[in-house]
């Protein structure tokens, strides 16, 4: 009871009415929840991880450790087995319980399989409520501009909390010089280096990008090493890649390669341009879609090819992916 009532004060005293996440409320069906880990992986059922998974399914997690630690084969293992990734501080609903497990859905990443979001199954001890953190969605937000950026105890940037990727958004508390307070899930407010964020009052406020800026986006990202349901800064798949890159944009397109090649503006293939999401397809390419790059021009695209690869620019002719060519589509305005 002593040390329970001097965590307590410490906490008082630091001004953080955060709980931390040790002892954040377990989440339950029906509960609106937030990602209490740098990356949540979602998976396709309950009790799937392997020992080598327990980097990534633990709190906090360790996602370098996990994917350079697995081999091609334990990487290969995950296709199917992994339905998406969410970020640090999303929101999702918690939809179905199974004992340490919760099945949810994450909020923007847009899915025919369910309408709250993408579905899934994960672990409950990487998620945490917090009415406060919902009470402040309508605050400005940080959004992480770099691919890994740190979240920091203090002001002086001398004590690193934790790594987390691209796009992930916390709100903003307070603008102190080149350094910016942050709301956090389950662990009171944190800092971030003005350097590696930009701040919006809202999504709305995005600047509507170019073709350009997303092509400079996708490039940040050249050569990193490739993982099945990926969507960060540790790791892309297909469609992870190009959902996010829109996403950090203020665009929300749908999750996966055969959704979004159902959506935007068709684009005949002598008619693309520098942006549009290029599709390929089994049987040639009038088969189901399963792959998806961005367009970059010149016949070129920029994509998260496969387990054994790593981010790329390409030339479509000349790749492996020549002669299951299936469409293109257009996402950003003429």
């Amino acid at each position: 009871m002593k040390k329970w009532l001097l965590m307590l004060l410490m906490v008082s005293m630091a001004g953080m009415i955060l709980t931390p996440a040790g002892l954040a409320k377990e989440v339950g069906k029906g509960d609106i929840a937030f990602v209490d880990v740098s990356v949540l992986t979602v998976w396709a059922a309950p009790n799937l991880d392997r020992p080598i998974d327990a980097p990534a399914v633990s709190n906090p997690v360790d996602h370098w450790k996990w994917t350079t630690d697995m081999t091609y084969e334990e990487k290969l293992w995950l296709v199917g087995k992994l339905e998406t990734q969410a970020l640090y501080g999303m929101k999702v609903n918690v939809l179905e319980e199974a004992g340490d497990w919760v099945k949810i859905s994450v909020e923007g990443q847009p899915t025919p399989r369910e309408a709250s979001g993408y579905p899934g199954w994960v672990p409950k001890v990487q998620l945490t409520t917090n009415e406060r953190l919902e009470d402040l969605s309508n605050r400005p937000f940080a959004t992480v501009t770099v691919p890994t950026g740190s979240l920091y105890d203090d002001r002086t940037l001398s004590k690193e909390f934790m790594e987390v990727s691209f796009n992930t958004r916390l709100p903003v508390m307070a603008e102190q010089g080149d350094n910016v307070l942050v709301a956090t899930p389950a662990d009171g407010n944190k800092w971030f280096d003005l350097a590696d964020i930009e701040i919006y009052e809202s999504e709305q406020d995005i600047p509507k990008p170019t073709a350009d800026d997303l092509l400079a986006t996708g490039e940040l990202f050249l050569d990193l090493p490739y993982l099945w349901a990926g969507v960060s800064g540790f790791g892309f798949d297909c469609s992870g890649f190009t959902h996010t890159i829109y996403k950090a944009h203020g665009i929300t397109i749908p999750r996966d390669s055969s959704i979004q090649a159902q959506h935007g503006t068709f684009v005949e293939r002598e008619d693309l341009q520098k942006g549009d999401l290029v599709f390929f397809a089994r049987n040639n390419g009038i088969g189901a879609v399963h792959h998806v790059g961005m367009y970059i021009g010149e016949g070129k695209m920029i994509h998260s090819p496969n387990t054994a690869s790593t981010v790329e620019i390409v030339v479509i002719d000349e790749s492996s992916y020549a002669s299951s060519y299936h469409s293109g589509r257009r996402y950003l305005d003429n």
